[in-house]
């Protein structure tokens, strides 16, 4: 008898390759969500909106938001980073979830791209969690290019980010992404294939 929708959280550091990952299983035909998609329009809700004013008002002209006067901020300040977290995250994370239970497929799993997942403590809200890692090197070469970031501040935003490296991933799916793309297919493919077969039993 087949078992209810499972929800998986796909997860990892900036420029480890979650987004490549997402598009594999985007292929393979499962609904896939991204918790950056819905936060593009998080700042347009009327509580984001309003908090920020409140606690980041050097950020806000005429009634706008300077989205780079904030990442200045955020980005060199653990404690503001903390605080716009705080604001963000709980309403990105309601609107992810309505998304992911209103979706209507016949496959068992249900997956999302969530970066902020193990920062933010909601790995437990999951029924399973991939972790995509990358060499350091490869992971800021990636985003300087994608992003045109510097070195120092690809860095500083690696730093700000939970440490996938020095801390225990026990319990959690962990997919090595090494840039060989054929390699980073077939260690998808065994991921997902091996999830659906348990959703199955």
């Amino acid at each position: 008898m087949k078992q209810s929708k499972r929800y998986i959280a796909i997860t990892g550091g900036i420029g480890s390759g979650k987004s490549t990952v997402t598009h594999i299983i985007e292929e393979l035909g499962y609904p896939v969500f991204s918790a950056d998609a819905v936060a593009r329009g998080i700042y347009d809700d009327p509580f984001v909106r309003k908090e920020l004013c409140t606690r980041f008002p050097s950020c806000m002209n005429a009634g706008k938001l300077d989205r780079a006067a904030l990442a200045e901020i955020v980005f060199t300040d653990a404690t503001a980073l903390q605080t716009l977290d705080a604001i963000t995250h709980p309403v990105i994370m309601r609107r992810l979830w309505d998304l992911m239970e209103a979706v209507q497929s016949d496959s068992m799993l249900v997956f999302a791209e969530v970066p902020l997942l193990l920062e933010g403590g909601y790995e437990n809200t999951f029924d399973g969690v991939i972790v995509v890692r990358r060499p350091l090197e490869q992971r800021i070469q990636a985003v300087s290019r994608r992003d045109g970031l510097t070195r120092e501040q690809v860095l500083a935003r690696i730093k700000n980010q939970f440490d996938y490296e020095k801390n225990s991933l026990l319990g959690h799916t962990v997919i090595d992404n090494d840039g060989n793309m054929a390699a980073l297919h077939t260690a998808v493919r065994q991921v997902v294939y091996a999830l659906e077969a348990q959703s199955e039993k």
